[in-house]
């Protein structure tokens, strides 16, 4: 990488997409999938919350400094998503 690269960022959306999926859980009949997205050297909290061939991108402005605590507070976050809205997180 170029010292101009590295001072800048390097280009536009280079480090931006999902860290990594990790194992899927079951909570309610939903199927929680924890998906951070790598954002320079933070992680952005948000999972992809399934159920009947539906499906729920879950995005939330919280960053975390490391992928265990963001892929532990994506899966908190999408179970209090589907405690709260149930079926209605997907417009029924």
């Amino acid at each position: 990488m170029s010292l101009l690269s590295r001072l800048f960022g390097g280009r536009p959306g280079q480090d931006r997409g999902p860290a990594s999926s990790t194992a899927a859980e079951d909570h309610k009949g939903f199927v929680i999938t924890p998906k951070p997205i790598r954002e320079g050297g933070q992680f952005r909290v948000a999972a992809l919350i399934e159920k009947d061939g539906r499906s729920h991108q879950l995005v939330r402005a919280d960053t975390m400094a490391s992928l265990d605590e963001a892929v532990a507070l994506s899966r908190s976050k999408a179970r209090q998503m589907i405690d709260e809205q149930g079926d209605r997180l997907f417009g029924a």
